[in-house]
């Protein structure tokens, strides 16, 4: 054994100090939602936002349930106009008389020209509606997916189907005779009316504004219409709502271990970045006023083969048109999206935002967020792409926070003193106020079912 000739690493290491880091944490990300967004601060609590009226709206999607033998939810056919005030017995009945169609890739559901006689709604799988163009083309007009139907006014009114449609997956839909409709519109005359009244309306296109009269032109002395703006008499209103914990700290810890880190400081620092992740997930998720639910129906897109194309990305683009600011994506989907365009030979642009380089399509960035969600599992599963318009000028999206907090530490979030219990433990009930509105339907829009596990062989 050789014979040590100075003194060891080990012991050396007891007088000296030990350089140290503040407590890390895993779960921090960028945030980018709540850094790209606009904040209103609010102070009343309550943010209305007025609009000009509009025709009454449906979200074009009817629920099914998730079982082996997939059933109408009867309670969503209520998305129908004339089916709002129905009562839940014959609801119940319609729903009963759905029947089940499975459908594989390349099928015709429907044919162009042919009569209107089953409403379609698609349970699992996709297909496009396709049409004769002008010139003969052959034009795609949309793509369909889960919870959304097809031809509603047609089949309403017994017409011809005005395009066809061919099933792009393997897929299960549910169908719905017209002769049920007529059989219970015969004995229900508050639904006959309804129906009647549709049909009456069927030039009026349900999410339009109601038309401000207007005349223009330079020749004669045409009589000038009376007008006013219309509102809605119920605005939507947005409360604040929280994300709140209580934090406890030992006065013992905080009094002997409080160098050189303050350890209050430092758990609460730790809790208010947990708080900022809870917010900005119930910012896209929340079931009243998350991102994600608040899509209106003519702005959600489907992707065509699964994985986001720029095509894809391209038709998110012409539903948020004015002035659109953001994609917002889970890491995966903007992988997936970058693997499409170097298939493509078109690689997006890297921009420099919020100090990191981020993906770009037509100008406009791409956020990564993992708070977005998968369907079906992160590996196998599809997830969702937010293309959103920012700002109260431009009638965009914003982010909400009360405008004054007692004992704020950051805008909208509170930490207060709740004293020390009988054990010698502070408790600190720290708080975090946020929502978030949007100012018009056209500020969001949403591609769905996107995959993202594709990937491409070069060799």
């Amino acid at each position: 054994m050789n014979e040590r000739l100075s003194l060891g690493p080990d012991a050396a290491r007891q007088l000296a100090n030990t350089t140290k880091t503040t407590p890390q944490m895993r779960g921090i990300t960028p945030r980018y939602l709540l850094r790209a967004l606009p904040w209103v601060d609010v102070e009343s609590g309550v943010y209305r936002v007025n609009r000009r009226r509009t025709y009454v709206l449906g979200d074009d999607r009817i629920s099914t349930t998730d079982d082996v033998t997939p059933r109408v939810i009867a309670g969503d056919l209520r998305e129908l106009p004339y089916l709002r005030e129905a009562d839940d017995t014959l609801l119940e009945e319609l729903a009963g008389a759905f029947t089940q169609v499975t459908f594989e890739p390349g099928e015709l559901l429907a044919q162009e020209g042919a009569p209107a006689d089953r409403l379609w709604v698609i349970v699992h799988g996709r297909a496009e509606k396709r049409a004769a163009g002008q010139y003969g083309a052959d034009a795609l007009l949309d793509v369909i997916g889960d919870g959304q139907f097809f031809d509603l006014g047609v089949w309403t009114r017994a017409e011809a189907m005005p395009y066809r449609v061919q099933a792009l997956t393997a897929g299960v839909a549910l169908c719905l005779e017209r002769a049920e409709l007529a059989r219970l519109s015969e004995r229900d005359e508050t639904l006959r009316g309804a129906l009647d009244t549709y049909v009456a309306g069927a030039d009026v296109m349900a999410g339009a504004e109601v038309p401000v009269d207007l005349t223009a032109g330079h020749v004669g002395e045409p009589d000038l219409p009376g007008t006013f703006v219309d509102y809605e008499d119920t605005p939507r209103e947005y409360h604040m709502t929280l994300a709140q914990t209580v934090l406890r700290v030992h006065t013992r810890v905080s009094d002997l271990y409080n160098g050189p880190i303050d350890q209050t400081r430092a758990q609460a620092n730790l809790t208010v970045h947990a708080l900022r992740e809870r917010q900005e997930a119930s910012m896209l998720y929340h079931p009243e006023f998350g991102l994600f639910n608040n899509v209106a129906p003519g702005q959600r897109v489907q992707t065509r083969t699964g994985a986001p194309t720029p095509d894809d990305l391209d038709e998110l683009l012409t539903r948020v048109w004015k002035q659109p600011a953001y994609f917002l994506a889970h890491p995966k989907a903007i992988a997936a999206f970058g693997r499409e365009c170097t298939r493509r030979g078109v690689p997006p642009v890297i921009e420099n935002r919020f100090g990191s380089p981020l993906l770009t399509w037509r100008g406009v960035p791409l956020l990564p967020s993992d708070k977005v969600r998968f369907s079906g599992g992160v590996g196998v599963g599809t997830t969702e792409i937010l293309l959103m318009r920012l700002g109260e000028a431009e009638q965009g999206v914003v982010g909400l926070r009360p405008s004054n907090v007692a004992d704020e530490v950051e805008p909208g979030l509170a930490m207060k003193n709740m004293g020390v219990d009988q054990k010698g433990i502070t408790s600190y009930l720290m708080t975090a106020y946020f929502n978030a509105a949007v100012l018009v339907e056209d500020a969001l829009a949403v591609l769905q079912n996107v995959e993202v596990s594709k990937y491409h062989d070069y060799s």
